[in-house]
C-alpha cells in the first residue's frame, strides 16, 4: 500500500477515535425544559478561547475559524440525573438535548474583554474554596466538545474549583489535523496569558489538565512562563496532569529542559495501547510520543510522576481518553485533586496510602486496574477493583 493511502486511513482512524457528534451544535435550536428533579447538577463554566465567534450557526457559539485575540464567555451546563460516571450523555445526530436525558447547554454569557471576564470569574472564585481548574482539549475537538468534556471532569471528579476551559481553534474535522497543529501553536500566548490573568485573580492556586493535542498547548505556555521567569505563575501553579500527551518525546524532553523539575505534582497519563497516538505518530514519522512511550523511568526522570494505564480499560476504542472515561481513574484523579496541590504530600503520603485509596475506589465501582506509578525515586503498582 502506498504511503499516501496509509496517511489517509491512519487519518480516518484517528478522527474515528477522537471524535463525537459531528454536528457541534451546543444550543438547541428550541429549549427544551426539564424539571429540576432530573438534573443531577447545573455548572458554570468559564471559557477563554481563540475561536471566532459562531455567527454563520450561533448554536455552536464558537466556531473552528481562529481569533488572534482571545474571546471570552460562561455558558450554565446541566448534566442529568440519569448519568453515569465516566460517560457523556449527549443526543445523537441533530437531535435537541434534553436536560432529563443528556448533558445541557442552558445559558452563554459573553464577556466584552479580560477585566469583565475576571470580574465574573472573581466573583465565582468568591463563592467557592479559591481553586481554579483550566481544562485545554485535544484534537479534532469542536467547541461543544470542549464544553461537554470539562462538564463531565468536574461533576465525576466532584473538583470544588471554579472551572476554566481554554478552547484553542480545532477544526473538527476528518481533514483537520494540520490545521489543529498550526491552530495549537497559535494559541500558546493566548493561553500563556490566560493564566497569568488567572493569577492576578483571588484564586488561591489555579490545577490544569490538558489531554492530547492541548498538552502541546499546555506545555508551550508553561515554558514560556519559565522563560520569563514565573514558571509558578506567583506562586498559585497548582497540580499539571498531561492525560494521553500528543507530543514527540524529544520534544517534550527540551521543554521539560527548560521548564526545570517541577516543585508542585506534574503527571503524564500514558498508556501502551493508545491506538490514535499510535497513529499520530505514523503521521509524525514514527517518532514516539509521550502518551504511548514505553520508558516511564525516562520520563520520570525529568522530575514528573508517570501513570501507565495501559491495563486500564478505556470506552473509546482508541483508548485515548481513559483519564475522563474509565469511572476508577476518574474518581481516583477526583480524590487526587481534592486537595490544594500544596498540601498533597500530606493528603496521599506514601505507598500505603495510594494503594489503599485504589483499591477502595475500585471496590466502590466495581472495576479491576492495574495501574503503574513511577517517580524519580520508585516504581509502585497499584491494583484496585475486583469484584
Amino acid at each position: 500500500m502506498r504511503p499516501g493511502a496509509l496517511f489517509v486511513i491512519a487519518t480516518a482512524l484517528l478522527v474515528a477515535g477522537c471524535a463525537g457528534p459531528r454536528t457541534h451544535d451546543l444550543l438547541n435550536k428550541t429549549a427544551i425544559e426539564a424539571p429540576q428533579s432530573a438534573i443531577a447538577a447545573t455548572h458554570e463554566i468559564f471559557v477563554a478561547t481563540t475561536r471566532g465567534k459562531a455567527t454563520k450557526d450561533p448554536r455552536r457559539v464558537f466556531d473552528a475559524q481562529r481569533s488572534l485575540a482571545t474571546n471570552f464567555a460562561s455558558i450554565e451546563m446541566t448534566v442529568p440525573k440519569i448519568h453515569k460516571v465516566g460517560e457523556i450523555e449527549r443526543a445523537k445526530g441533530r437531535a435537541a438535548s434534553d436536560p432529563a436525558k443528556d448533558f445541557a447547554a442552558r445559558r452563554v454569557t459573553f464577556y466584552g474583554d479580560a477585566a469583565q471576564f475576571e470580574k465574573a470569574v472573581n466573583a465565582d472564585i468568591a463563592r467557592r474554596d479559591g481553586r481554579v481548574l483550566v481544562f485545554v482539549h485535544g484534537f479534532n475537538n469542536g467547541f461543544d466538545d470542549g464544553a461537554y468534556r470539562i462538564t463531565q471532569v468536574v461533576h465525576d471528579m466532584q473538583y470544588p474549583g471554579t472551572p476554566v476551559l481554554f478552547s484553542w481553534a480545532s477544526a473538527g474535522t476528518a481533514t483537520g489535523y494540520i490545521y489543529d497543529k498550526e491552530s495549537a501553536n497559535a494559541a500558546r500566548d493566548n493561553l500563556e496569558a490566560t493564566l497569568k490573568m488567572l493569577a492576578g485573580t483571588k484564586a488561591k492556586s489555579i490545577d490544569i489538565i490538558a489531554h492530547s493535542m492541548g498538552t502541546w498547548v499546555a506545555m508551550e505556555a508553561l515554558r514560556q512562563l519559565a522563560i520569563e521567569g514565573n514558571r509558578d505563575l506567583d506562586g498559585k501553579l497548582g497540580y499539571v496532569v498531561l492525560a494521553s500527551p500528543d507530543i514527540d518525546v524529544d520534544v517534550f524532553k527540551k521543554q521539560m529542559e527548560r521548564y526545570g523539575k517541577p516543585d508542585e505534582p506534574f503527571t503524564v497519563l500514558l498508556s501502551g495501547d493508545d491506538r490514535a497516538l499510535q497513529i499520530s505518530s505514523f503521521i509524525s514519522g514514527a517518532k514516539p510520543r509521550v502518551g504511548d512511550y514505553g520508558n516511564a523511568k525516562d520520563l520520570a526522570g525529568l522530575g514528573v510522576t508517570v501513570v501507565d494505564l495501559t491495563n486500564a480499560k478505556g470506552s473509546d476504542r482508541l483508548n485515548h481518553a481513559k483519564f475522563a472515561n474509565n469511572p476508577l481513574l476518574v474518581q481516583l484523579m477526583g480524590e487526587r485533586l481534592s486537595v490544594p496541590a500544596s498540601l498533597s504530600s500530606n493528603h496521599l503520603d506514601g505507598d500505603r496510602a495510594i494503594e489503599t485509596l485504589g483499591r477502595g475506589i475500585g471496590q466502590t465501582v466495581g472495576s479491576v486496574a492495574e495501574i503503574v506509578i513511577t517517580t524519580p525515586f520508585k516504581v509502585l503498582t497499584v491494583v484496585a477493583g475486583g469484584e
